[in-house]
């Protein structure tokens, strides 16, 4: 199933050649990965779509799990910097003190379509990304990671909503950040890999928003 070449990871490329080859090989790869799935794929497909010669490419990988892991790790980055409360780590201390009862109402709903839109963006891959997360360990931690990194941002400004008495002081911030993310996540899922149902997306997106302002208690934006 694996393609596997050196036991070790090569170093990254030292060269302005090399590093603009190894960018070509990573964008090769989601190509070739979202055409042919995960399974399908052999080094010689994301080789040949790249240019490149067979060999080159364990020059930057080492198999073709480990540039999966990059697009992947490229991805979640993408995906997961929008927690539903966006700049809430840059904000200052005392932001929550100046927030307008409604205000954090309206960065769920800047966050909720942020995520949409990048959801949707990278919707092939997220569907290969489901298919392989169901066999491969260290995709799941890599998955796990960005997924913890996202949740704490959004605990954080529950917690700090918490203090400048707009949310609930009774709910666990962790806990309901991860259940708001869960259900955010897994309907866009259905959404837009599955195609459950595309005819309403801002019909979906507003009941998202509603849910979310309803569980943490907040002033819905006008």
């Amino acid at each position: 199933m694996a393609d596997t070449g050196a036991g070790e990871s090569p170093q990254a490329p030292l060269t302005e050649r090399g590093a603009r080859t190894r960018e070509r090989l990573i964008a090769a790869a989601r190509e070739v990965f979202e055409e042919r799935g995960f399974l399908d794929t052999r080094v010689a497909h994301i080789a040949r779509h790249a240019k490149v010669a067979y060999g080159s490419f364990y020059t930057y990988f080492p198999s073709k799990e480990a540039v999966f892991l990059e697009v992947a790790d490229r991805l979640f980055e993408d995906m997961t910097r929008h927690s539903f409360t966006p700049g809430a780590d840059s904000a200052p201390a005392d932001a929550a003190a100046t927030d307008s009862a409604a205000e954090p109402a309206a960065r769920v709903r800047r966050a909720n379509r942020a995520y949409y839109e990048a959801y949707r963006r990278n919707a092939k891959m997220m569907a290969i990304i489901e298919q392989v997360s169901t066999f491969n360990e260290e995709f799941q931690e890599m998955r796990r990671k960005h997924r913890a990194e996202s949740v704490g941002r959004s605990a954080r400004a529950i917690e700090r909503w918490q203090r400048a008495g707009l949310v609930d002081p009774g709910i666990d911030p962790e806990m309901t950040a991860r259940a708001l993310a869960a259900m955010v996540d897994h309907s866009l899922y259905l959404w837009l890999v599955q195609g459950d149902d595309t005819s309403d997306t801002e019909r979906l997106l507003d009941t998202l928003d509603a849910l979310n302002v309803r569980a943490l208690g907040l002033r819905p934006t006008p």
